[in-house]
C-alpha cells in the first residue's frame, strides 16, 4: 500500500559545519497525496529538483522540538505560533519551503505557497497546494523519518546530538499517560514543553478529572484565540452569574446513538452535517425554519435563553451539568442569530461526544470538535438542500442575505455551508494565514 505521505533525504557531502550538520546534509523532499511540496527550480544547476539542499538534520531537530504543538495545536492568534508550524522559520542559512503544518486534533493540514518570482533566487519553490493527513498517518511518518536521520548520524559516527536527546525525551513522554496529557495541554495552550504556567496547567489537569479530559482540552485550545484560560471554578462562577437553567435529561438525542468520529478519516464538517441530517429526519423537521421555541425545547432550556440578550459577554458558550436533571447554559453572542447558532452547537456537541462529561464547550478554536459543532449547527438550522432551493444557483450577497433571514441564521453561516459543499470559494473564511485556500471538503 502506497504511503499517504513521505519525508525523504538524498544524502550529500558537506565540507564545513558542525558534525551533525555535515552528516545530515542532503536533498529534502516532502510529498503528500501525490503533491511534492518541496519541488522547485535550482537556478545554479538550472533544473527542477524534488527538494532543496539543506541541513535535513535541522529539519528533523525542528520537528522534534515542536512535535507536541505540531500534533495537537490548531490555528492560533498567538504571536509565536508560526515558529512552531512554519518550516520557513527554521533558518540556519538554508532556503526552506513556505510550508505550514497544523492540527485540528484528528487531522493534520499541510499548506504550501510558491516562492515569488524574483531574480537571483538560488532555489524557487513551485507548489501552491494543500493536503490533509490523519493524525495517525502524520505521526507514523514523522517517527520513521526521525529514526532515519538518527541512523544516518550513527552511520557517520556522530553521537550525543541534540536531536537524539530531544527525541528520546519525546518518546519517553509519549509512553507516559500522565506526561502525555500534560504535554498535550501545553501544546493546546500554545506553550513549549515546561514553558506554561505550572499552576494553571496543574489546575486544568485537576479539572479534567471532574469535567473530562476532552472538554478541558477544548477549553485549553481557546487560549490561542482569546488568551484566556477558564478553570472549572471560573466556569462554575460564569454559569452561576450568566447562565440559564437547563435539564440535561431533556436535551434531544439521536435514537441511533452517538456520532462515530472514525479517527479523523472524514472531515469534521461532513461528520457534523451528517449528524444534523439524521436528527432532522428523526424529528421530522421538514424544510421549515426551526423556531426559537422549538430549538430551546430541543436543548432542554427555556426560550428566554435565546430571547433574553442581557446575560452576555462570557468568553465562550458552554453547557455545564450539575446533575442528570439540572445544569446551566451560557451563551456568548449578543445577537439572536448568534445565540441560536451557539445553542445548536451545544446540542450537536452533546450528541457527538459519547464520553461522560459535565462540560460541553463551544469555543472559537479550530479543533475537530469545534468544527464538527459548527457544521452540525449550520445543517440543523439551515439545511443545505433547502438553502440551495432558495438560492437556485444565485450566490450574490443579496440572495445570501435572503436565505439567512429566512432560516434565522447569519449570512456567514450560509456562506460557510456553501464553501463546505464546494459551491463558492473559501475566500477569507480561513483568516489569519497568508496561504492558498484549503479545501473545506478535506479539512
Amino acid at each position: 500500500m502506497t504511503a499517504s505521505w513521505n519525508i525523504s533525504a538524498k544524502w550529500e557531502a558537506l565540507d564545513a559545519g558542525p558534525p551533525e550538520e555535515r552528516a545530515g546534509f542532503g536533498e529534502l523532499s516532502i510529498k503528500a497525496h501525490g503533491i511534492n511540496f518541496t519541488e522547485g527550480h535550482d537556478a545554479i544547476a538550472n533544473r527542477l529538483r524534488d527538494g532543496p539542499l539543506v541541513s535535513v538534520y535541522h529539519f528533523a531537530e525542528w520537528v522534534a522540538w515542536n512535535w507536541w504543538r505540531l500534533r495537537w495545536e490548531p490555528r492560533s492568534k498567538a504571536n509565536d505560533w508560526q515558529f512552531a508550524h512554519k518550516i520557513s522559520t527554521i533558518g540556519g542559512g538554508y532556503i526552506w519551503p513556505d510550508l505550514t503544518l497544523f492540527s485540528d486534533g484528528e487531522r493534520i493540514a499541510l499548506i504550501s505557497k510558491a516562492t515569488r518570482e524574483r531574480p537571483q533566487t538560488p532555489y524557487r519553490f513551485l507548489t501552491d497546494s494543500a493536503a490533509v493527513l490523519t493524525a495517525t498517518e502524520f505521526q507514523s511518518e514523522i517517527d520513521r523519518f526521525v529514526d532515519e536521520v538518527l541512523q544516518r548520524l550513527d552511520l557517520q559516527k556522530v553521537g550525543e546530538s541534540n536531536l537524539q536527546k530531544v527525541w528520546a525525551g519525546i518518546l519517553s513522554e509519549r509512553g507516559s499517560p500522565e506526561l502525555a496529557q500534560k504535554r498535550k495541554l501545553e501544546a493546546l495552550l500554545g506553550f513549549e514543553p515546561d514553558e506554561g504556567n505550572d499552576a494553571t496547567i496543574t489546575q486544568l489537569l485537576q479539572d479534567a478529572k471532574s469535567l473530562s479530559s476532552a472538554a478541558v482540552d477544548e477549553v485549553a485550545a481557546e487560549h490561542g484565540q482569546s488568551g484566556k484560560v477558564l478553570t472549572a471554578a471560573a466556569l462554575s462562577t460564569i454559569a452561576s452569574e450568566k447562565g440559564f437553567d437547563m435539564s440535561p435529561r431533556n436535551v434531544i438525542r439521536l435514537s441511533a446513538g452517538h456520532v462515530a468520529r472514525t479517527g479523523g478519516l472524514y472531515p469534521a464538517w461532513r461528520v457534523g452535517s451528517d449528524a444534523a441530517k439524521q436528527l432532522r429526519e428523526q424529528e421530522r423537521l421538514g424544510a421549515e425554519p426551526i423556531s426559537n421555541k422549538k430549538l430551546a425545547d430541543m436543548a432542554g432550556i427555556s426560550v428566554d435563553a435565546l430571547e433574553n440578550l442581557q446575560k452576555t459577554d462570557p468568553s465562550i458558550s458552554f453547557a455545564l451539568d450539575t446533575s442528570l436533571t439540572a445544569g446551566k447554559v451560557v451563551l456568548r453572542s449578543k445577537w439572536n442569530t448568534g445565540r441560536r447558532f451557539e445553542l445548536a452547537r451545544l446540542i450537536g456537541d452533546r450528541i457527538a461526544n459519547s464520553a461522560q462529561s459535565k462540560l460541553f464547550p463551544a469555543t472559537r478554536s479550530y479543533t475537530y470538535r469545534q468544527k464538527l459543532q459548527r457544521s452540525f449547527a449550520a445543517e440543523l438550522l439551515s439545511p443545505f438542500d433547502d438553502v440551495e432551493d432558495v438560492l437556485r444557483g444565485d450566490y450574490s450577497p443579496e440572495k445570501l442575505q435572503e436565505a439567512a433571514a429566512l432560516f434565522d441564521v447569519s449570512e456567514l453561516t450560509i456562506r460557510t455551508s456553501l464553501v463546505n459543499h464546494g459551491r463558492i470559494e473559501r475566500d477569507d473564511l480561513e483568516e489569519g494565514l497568508e496561504r492558498p485556500a484549503l479545501s473545506a471538503a478535506n479539512f
